[in-house]
């Protein structure tokens, strides 16, 4: 019986806790470092949010200065439409750019 494998007393490996807290500690650093990689989720009416003001902020900016500029230097409506039109392709360009971010992110 003192040599009876079934009936000997459990005893837990010092080398085993080790090697669990090694795994949880690199666990822990992965977990870290995918948070700092991938940064806090934004909820989806945020992200909407920044694509309408985007979208209508550039061009309304681009609206304002051109007003500015032809009024400062009479060419009324030539520099307005440049920049209306400047400012828009401005706008689809940074909501590309959110786009392909977000896209990675998810």
């Amino acid at each position: 019986m003192a040599n009876d494998p079934e009936n000997a007393p459990i005893v837990e490996d010092p080398e085993l806790d080790s090697l669990e807290e090694r795994i949880a500690a690199v666990r822990r650093a992965e977990d870290e470092r995918i948070e700092k990689e991938r940064g806090p989720m934004r909820s989806p009416n945020s992200i909407g949010m920044q694509v309408i003001s985007t979208m209508v902020g550039y061009p309304l900016g681009g609206i304002l200065i051109g007003l500015l500029l032809d009024n400062i230097f009479d060419t009324l409506p030539w520099i307005t439409i440049g920049l209306m039109f400047l400012a828009f392709a401005g706008a689809c360009l940074h909501v590309v750019r959110m786009n392909q971010n977000q896209s990675r992110v998810d």
